[in-house]
């Protein structure tokens, strides 16, 4: 689950980690009372989505050129004067009115957003600062490692995956010790690697810190700040933050809970979760309905080996109801983008043959206008086959995953 940005700074300036003052608005009224609220002078405008690059992105009217704006997000064409971006300077309440006015119910388009981007309904309106540096600070889950990892780099400002790519000896990595946090050596080593020292090396040290404390105790799974800056006066603070927490910790957070923002998130892995399903909209043609995650991986891959595209990951679980598999095929079946949908079910508590009783309902129920491909193994197989076979429905049965996934890719170019 992600947050905006002003929620993020919310939760770490909560949990000791500093960051600049800020007011969000809604409106540009709002900005220009905010501006004067924070006491004027250089003042950031900031749009708030659930994207990076912001300061590079292209605000345009819903139906404007989003691939132009995409191109000028992305550096392969100039910014044409007069351009809205997604973080605007201003120096007084008529300027943060318009900076707010330019982005507010505009879509803002940037590297990570693609070319949909996404639609501006918040600006966080935010003190600007005399910066002296930019560092980067950041925490995430290391697989390899099994633990979280801090992450320093005096690159800030830049795309980390640059940085890793192009200079790798210039990213600090502090390895965290999930029940004892930072160490304060630790703090001492990252202070030292990004070059601090005297009261900015202090201060620094708090927040690295608090940083990790708050990744710890809230369950998150991402924790970036870029740019860290210090300030001409030695401050160290967050000037921009994203967060990532882990989905299935949210019942321990409501408070992080209820920041969702549904506007952000997509409609239909939003109504597959109230279902409890695992739900993952990709770019392909094929809907997969599967059990069980690495099955599911599986077949995205052998669709994919065969010539076709998937057109999302769904997991209907290893104990899935009747109710929850029909849920699954109206989700599948809403989007206009799929073009045959492949079942590939491996019955252990999840029976073979309510997977077959749960499809035919939907079929009788949706209008399935696409080729369906079912392969059933596991427990009552041979009754779950029996059902489809004699149903009388357009159903292309399947031996083995292999014949599945050439069934259904062949079906789908014999169906365009």
């Amino acid at each position: 689950m992600k947050v905006h940005e002003y929620q993020a700074k919310e939760l770490l300036k909560g949990s000791g980690v500093a960051v600049p003052a800020g007011i969000v608005a809604t409106t540009p009224e709002q900005a220009g009372e905010a501006y004067e609220s924070l006491g004027g002078g250089l003042i950031v405008i900031k749009a708030q989505v659930h994207a990076g690059g912001r300061g590079k992105g292209v605000a345009v009217d819903p139906q404007g050129d989003r691939a132009l704006a995409l191109e000028i997000a992305s550096g392969r064409k100039p910014r044409p004067k007069g351009t809205a971006g997604g973080v605007q300077l201003v120096k007084s309440k008529a300027e943060a009115a318009a900076a707010a006015a330019s982005l507010l119910g505009k879509t803002l388009v940037t590297y990570q957003t693609g070319i949909e981007g996404s639609r501006v309904n918040k600006v966080l309106v935010t003190v600007g600062h005399e910066i002296a540096r930019e560092l980067y600070l950041g925490l995430a889950v290391d697989r390899g490692l099994q633990c979280p990892v801090l992450m320093a780099s005096t690159e800030g400002g830049v795309e980390i995956e640059t940085v890793a790519h192009e200079h790798p000896e210039k990213i600090h990595r502090e390895p965290i010790d999930v029940g004892l946090g930072l160490g304060d050596f630790q703090a001492r080593k990252i202070s030292k690697a990004l070059g601090l020292s005297g009261k900015a090396a202090k201060n620094g040290e708090v927040l690295f810190k608090a940083l990790t404390r708050f990744f710890l105790d809230q369950d998150a799974s991402l924790a970036e700040i870029n740019p860290l800056i210090v300030t001409d006066k030695d401050e160290v603070l967050a000037l921009d933050c994203k967060l990532t927490f882990d989905d299935n910790a949210m019942f321990r957070h409501p408070d992080i809970a209820a920041m969702l923002d549904p506007a952000e998130e997509d409609a239909a892995e939003l109504r597959a979760g109230k279902s409890g399903l695992s739900f993952v909209s990709l770019d392909g043609n094929i809907g997969c309905l599967v059990n069980g995650a690495g099955l599911a991986m599986s077949t995205m891959d052998l669709i994919q080996y065969h010539g076709g595209t998937p057109a999302n990951f769904l997991d209907v679980g290893g104990g899935a109801n009747k109710d929850q598999v029909l849920e699954a095929f109206r989700i599948l079946l809403g989007d206009p983008k799929v073009k045959g949908v492949l079942v590939n079910i491996f019955g252990g508590i999840m029976k073979c043959d309510t997977i077959a009783s749960a499809l035919l309902a939907a079929y009788d129920e949706i209008d399935f206008r696409v080729p369906l491909v079912v392969r059933l193994e596991g427990t009552n197989v041979e009754a779950g086959k029996k059902l489809l076979s004699e149903s009388g429905r357009k159903i292309i049965t399947a031996d083995g995953l292999t014949d599945a996934a050439k069934k259904i890719v062949a079906a789908v170019k014999g169906a365009a």
